[in-house]
C-alpha cells in the first residue's frame, strides 16, 4: 500500500472526533428518559420531516453501499444501476404502507416489526420468526459496514492486515459502542446529518470536477468498454441480464424497508405526515446514488486499476477500491480527507441504527416473550443497551476473523431471508385475512427454498427453469412469491379447522 497520506488522515481523524463529542452529546438533544425503550430506540417517537429524512437516509444509503455500488460498476458495468429504479420504488411503499405501520405502533406501543406481527395475528411463533429472520439478516449487514471503513482506512496508507490492521477498526467500534449505549437513536440522527452533508459534498465533487479533468461525459462514456455500458442481450431461450436486472430492482425494493433498521428509523418518526413527506423527499438520495454509480465509470476511465501505486490497493480489497483511488488520483490531500470521513461515518450511522434494532427485537420479541414477560422498564432498556453491544461486538469479530467474502454472500442472503416477512408485516398492515399459522408455514417454506437457491448457485441469483425457458432472476423475488401463494392456500384451510383467530388493533388504529 502506498505511504501513509499525513493530510487526508489528519482531516480524517478530525471529523470522527467530531461525530463522536456529537454522538455522546446527542444524550441531551430533546431529552427524554433513556431508562425507557421507546425513547432510547426510538428516540421517544419525535423525529420530525427533516431529522427523519437524514436518519432514514443515513439508514439506507451505507458506507458499504458508497464503495459498493461504484465498485459493481466498475467490475461489472450496467447491471450496478438496479440501485436507481429499486430506490425510486421503494417510495411509493413508503407513502402508502408505513404510514399505516405508524400510526398501529404508535397507538399500542409497538417498537418493532414483530411487537406489530404478534398483536395483529396473536402468534408468538409467528412474531418470534419475524424477530429471528429481522436479526439473522442484520447481523451481517452490519460487519459490511466495515468493509467501506477498511477500504478507506487502507486507502490512507494505514496498514490494514493483522493486529495493527485491525486496530483502528476495534477503536471505531468502542466509539461506536460507547455513544450508542449512552445516547441511543438519538446518536445516530445527529450524526446522520453531518454524515450526509459531506457525503453529498463528496458526490457532487466527482461528479462535477472529475468529468472536466477526464475532458467530459462523452469521453468517459466512450473509455468503458460496450459490454460495461450496456446489459448483455438475452439469449433466445432466456431473459438473461434483463430478467436478473428488473427482478433484483423489484425484489430489493420490496425488501428494503422490512429491514429492522428501516423499520426503526420510520417508527421514530414524530407523524405519519412526516413519513409522507419523506417519501417525497428522499429520492434526493436516489439521485445521488445515480450518482455514485457514475463514479465507477469515472474510475474506469480514468484507468485508475492499471496505475502501480494503487495495485496494492485492487489486490487486497478487488473493485472496492476503485472509489478510493479515483478520489486519490483526483483531489487534493485535504479533500481526500473529508472524502474518506463521509464513507467511514457512514459506517457507522447505519450500524449504530442496526445495532440499536437487533436489540429492541431481542428485547422485546425474545426477552420479553420467552424469559421475563413483565421487566421494569430499566431493566428493558438495559437489556437493549447490553445485547445492542453484544451485537456490535459479534460483528466486529466477525468481520476480522472470517473472510469479507463471506460476509457479503450472507448479506446477500439477508434479503433474500428478510422479504419473508413481507405477507405477515407488509399485507398485515392491510389485511387480517391472512390465518396466522398458514403465514408461519409460508414464512419457513420461504426461508428454507431461499436457503436452498441461493446454496446451489452461491448467488443471489438463480436460473428459474420452467420448460425450455430459462428465467435468471433475483431468488427473493421467486421465494417470496412461492411464500405468499402457500398462505393464500392454506389459509381457507387452516381457518376451516378451527382455532381462535386474535387481533388487539382495530381498523381505526390505522389513521390518524
Amino acid at each position: 500500500m502506498q505511504d501513509v497520506n499525513w493530510t487526508a488522515l489528519i482531516i480524517f481523524i478530525l471529523l470522527f472526533a467530531f461525530i463522536t463529542w456529537l454522538g455522546f452529546i446527542a444524550a441531551h438533544w430533546r431529552k427524554g428518559d433513556l431508562d425507557q425503550l421507546h425513547e432510547w430506540g426510538l428516540g421517544g417517537r419525535r423525529f420530525g420531516t427533516i431529522i427523519t429524512w437524514f436518519l432514514v437516509g443515513g439508514d439506507l444509503y451505507t458506507a458499504y453501499t458508497f464503495i459498493a455500488v461504484p465498485a459493481l460498476a466498475f467490475g461489472a458495468g450496467a447491471i450496478a444501476f438496479f440501485a436507481v429504479p429499486y430506490t425510486i420504488m421503494i417510495y411509493p411503499i413508503l407513502f402508502l404502507v408505513f404510514p399505516r405501520l405508524w400510526h398501529v405502533c404508535r397507538k399500542h406501543n409497538y417498537i418493532t416489526p414483530a411487537d406489530f406481527v404478534r398483536g395483529r395475528f396473536g402468534n408468538r411463533w409467528l412474531a418470534l420468526a419475524v424477530a429471528v429472520t429481522g436479526i439473522v439478516a442484520t447481523m451481517p449487514y452490519i460487519a459490511l459496514q466495515l468493509v467501506g471503513l477498511q477500504v478507506v482506512i487502507g486507502a490512507l496508507g494505514v496498514p490494514s492486515s493483522g493486529y495493527i490492521g485491525d486496530l483502528p477498526l476495534i477503536i471505531a467500534f468502542i466509539i461506536l459502542a460507547a455513544f450508542t449505549y449512552s445516547s441511543g437513536l438519538r446518536a445516530p440522527a445527529s450524526i446522520a446529518i453531518v454524515k450526509d452533508i459531506l457525503i453529498y459534498i463528496t458526490a457532487f465533487a466527482a461528479v462535477i470536477f472529475v468529468p472536466i479533468q477526464l475532458g467530459g461525459f462523452g469521453k468517459i462514456f466512450a473509455a468503458v468498454p460496450e459490454a460495461k455500458r450496456l446489459l448483455a442481450a438475452p439469449g433466445v431461450h432466456s431473459t438473461g441480464a434483463y430478467g436478473y436486472y428488473a427482478t433484483l430492482a423489484l425484489g430489493s425494493a420490496l425488501a428494503l424497508f422490512l429491514y429492522p433498521h428501516s423499520i426503526t428509523g420510520i417508527l421514530s418518526a414524530s407523524s405519519g405526515h412526516a413519513i409522507r413527506r419523506n417519501a417525497a423527499l428522499l429520492p434526493g438520495y436516489s439521485f445521488m446514488l445515480g450518482l455514485l454509480a457514475l463514479v465507477g465509470f469515472f474510475a474506469l476511465a480514468a484507468g485508475v486499476g492499471a496505475l502501480p501505486e494503487y495495485a496494492a490497493g485492487f489486490k487486497q480489497f478487488g473493485p472496492n477500491f476503485a472509489v478510493p483511488a479515483l478520489y486519490l488520483h483526483s483531489f487534493p490531500s485535504w479533500f481526500v480527507g473529508i472524502a474518506f470521513a463521509a464513507i467511514g461515518i457512514g459506517a457507522l450511522v447505519p450500524a449504530a441504527i442496526m445495532s440499536i434494532a437487533a436489540a429492541n427485537l431481542y428485547t422485546r420479541n425474545i426477552h420479553r416473550e420467552f424469559i421475563n414477560a413483565h421487566p421494569t422498564d430499566r431493566q428493558e432498556s438495559q437489556i437493549a443497551k447490553w445485547v445492542s453491544l453484544i451485537v456490535k461486538f459479534g460483528a466486529l469479530i466477525f468481520i476480522i476473523f472470517v473472510p469479507t467474502q463471506f460476509a457479503i454472500y450472507l448479506q446477500l442472503l439477508g434479503g433474500i431471508l428478510i422479504i419473508q416477512t413481507l405477507p405477515s408485516l407488509m399485507l398485515g398492515v392491510y389485511t387480517r385475512w391472512f390465518n396466522d399459522w398458514a403465514l408461519f408455514v409460508g414464512w419457513a417454506v420461504g426461508i428454507a427454498a431461499g436457503t436452498a437457491m441461493f446454496v446451489a448457485v452461491n448467488s443471489p441469483n438463480y436460473p428459474l427453469k420452467i420448460g425450455d425457458f430459462t428465467f435468471p432472476g433475483y431468488t427473493a423475488l421467486y421465494t417470496v412469491v412461492l411464500n405468499l401463494a402457500i398462505a393464500i392456500v392454506l389459509t381457507p384451510l387452516f381457518n376451516a379447522a378451527g382455532g381462535k383467530r386474535i387481533d388487539e388493533t382495530a381498523a381505526a388504529d390505522y389513521h390518524a
